[in-house]
């Protein structure tokens, strides 16, 4: 079996594995996990159309590749978050990363 992405397809699967770092990197601890989800998910949903978008189109943009690409994004997104992420503690270290002395990064 002969697999052939384009690089734009694989960047954006990296991307997907790096995007609940990111989404730590700007809530805090006690951010609602529902507020981190609608975020990941609209990261996600970015980075399925960003990567449709750069990908090579002999047939055009599609909508429809787009969207199946957010779906991808989104759940490779939350399966690295509970299968690798937390497990090792990245998650907790990115949350930690921008909190200063009790607040959070804007000083609330």
């Amino acid at each position: 079996m002969n697999v052939n992405l384009p690089a734009a397809y694989w960047l954006g699967l990296l991307t997907s594995v790096v995007l609940p770092v990111l989404v730590g990197l700007v809530t805090t601890r006690v951010t609602n996990a529902g507020l981190k989800a609608v975020l990941l998910l609209a990261l996600s949903t970015a980075t399925g159309f960003v990567t449709e978008y750069a990908g090579p189109h002999d047939a055009g943009y599609s909508v429809g590749t787009a969207a199946i690409l957010a779906l991808v994004s989104f759940g490779t997104g939350v399966l690295a978050h509970f299968g690798l992420w937390k497990p090792t503690g990245v998650s907790g270290k990115a949350q930690d990363t921008l909190v200063r002395s009790g607040t959070h990064a804007s000083g609330v």
